[in-house]
Order: C-alpha cells, then sequence, then structure tokens
C-alpha cells in the first residue's frame, strides 16, 4: 500500500491529466487499450491525487449540493384534477 501512495504522491498535474484522458477514452495515449484492472487503478489514483491537489467542486464524481428528492424542502406542486372523475360521468 506505501508504494501506492508514493506513487500518488509523485503524480504531477501533467501524469493526471494522461490517466484523465486515458481513462476518459479507454486507452493510452498509443492507442493501447486499458484492461479493465488499469482502469480500476487510474480511476483510484486520479481521485487519490485530486483528494490532495483540488477544491471539491473539481474533483470526479462531484455532484454539488443535491439533496434526496424526498428531502427536498420545496416541493412540486401535485396536480389533483387528475384523480378527480370527469363531470358528468358516474364511477
Amino acid at each position: 500500500m506505501s508504494s501506492f501512495i508514493e506513487a500518488i504522491e509523485n503524480i504531477t498535474p501533467e501524469i493526471y491529466e494522461n490517466l484523465k484522458t486515458a481513462v476518459e477514452l479507454g486507452k493510452w495515449s498509443d492507442g493501447r487499450k486499458l484492461t479493465a484492472e488499469q482502469k480500476e487503478t487510474c480511476l483510484g489514483a486520479m481521485i487519490a491525487w485530486e483528494m490532495k491537489n483540488l477544491p471539491e467542486e473539481q474533483r470526479t464524481g462531484y455532484m454539488g449540493g443535491q439533496e434526496c428528492a424526498s428531502k427536498s424542502k420545496s416541493k412540486a406542486p401535485i396536480d389533483t384534477s387528475l384523480f378527480s372523475p370527469a363531470s358528468g360521468t358516474r364511477h
């Protein structure tokens, strides 16, 4: 594990951009396809580097101040006309 941490500490912004591009495209700059293990390792390295070097809103996976819709204070009004019987009909 310490070798992974050491590797993260040695990532430059240029190396980070190369890893990011490789993950986005699924291939290295020379055209070779990333294996699933390489993709996983690169993504882990990117996220670890971002935690040390980027503000939260610039990190991979950042979603902003999102909250669950059920916890939202302002709910969209429900159109109840769909639930009332049409005029002149019996149900």
